[in-house]
């Protein structure tokens, strides 16, 4: 049995993605994020990423972290790409060539999109009002232009890898996704857009959509 240590309001989201696309049976360990509590030490504080017995998973204190027989992995596209290289049928690798650019787009993910979109995904959504900055949102808007370009070109053709559904378009669209409160810059790349809406449509996002709006509101 695969476990997996997060909340589905967490970075988590895109391992229970991949769990529910390869219908692979899984627990889910709900851990709160430490600052998300004001005394994360206390004696009745909930199981959280400062916890004695989470640390010992991830000395780091982020979630998610997955466990399976002699495998402890943090990290979520780490964890993806595990999932995809031990479970994968379609969404993992035919081959090593696939392989490959399974990894380079999680990396474009992490590295290209990841970095840009969030600060949109805060300064629009998530930091109180009083602590926002368009300033911040048209920064971040203008970075991502150019990798929004490039995953604009390569969707045109369909999908990054493989002509199908895989790890690397859930990496792609997670990332992506931070950046959904700036619409205009996707009305500048129409593929991406398009091809964002279908993998938001999907049954599994779907599912797992559904079970992040019955989580209580952190």
């Amino acid at each position: 049995m695969i476990t997996l240590y997060g909340l589905y309001r967490s970075r988590a989201l895109r391992c229970l993605w991949a769990l529910e696309e390869m219908g692979l049976p899984y627990r889910l360990v709900p851990v709160m994020q430490a600052f998300r509590l004001t005394d994360p030490a206390a004696p009745d504080a909930p199981f959280n990423t400062r916890s004695p017995g989470f640390l010992k998973l991830n000395p780091a204190g982020s979630v998610p972290v997955l466990e399976e027989d002699d495998v402890v992995l943090a990290e979520s596209l780490a964890i993806n790409l595990h999932l995809a290289l031990r479970h994968g049928g379609p969404l993992g690798a035919a081959d090593a060539a696939e392989a490959a650019r399974l990894a380079q787009w999680t990396l474009f993910a992490a590295t290209e999109i990841e970095p840009r979109s969030h600060p949109i995904l805060m300064h629009r959504v998530q930091l109180p009002p009083a602590e926002r900055s368009e300033a911040k949102v048209a920064e971040a808007a203008s970075a991502l232009a150019r990798p929004f370009a490039v995953l604009d070109q390569i969707l045109a053709k369909g999908h990054p890898v493989g002509g199908r559904f895989t790890v690397a378009d859930i990496a792609l669209a997670e990332t992506v996704r931070y950046a959904q409160p700036a619409p205009a810059l996707f009305e500048a790349a129409p593929h991406l857009k398009g091809w964002l809406a279908a993998c938001q449509a999907r049954p599994a996002y779907r599912r797992i959509l559904a079970r992040r709006e019955e989580e209580p509101a952190l």
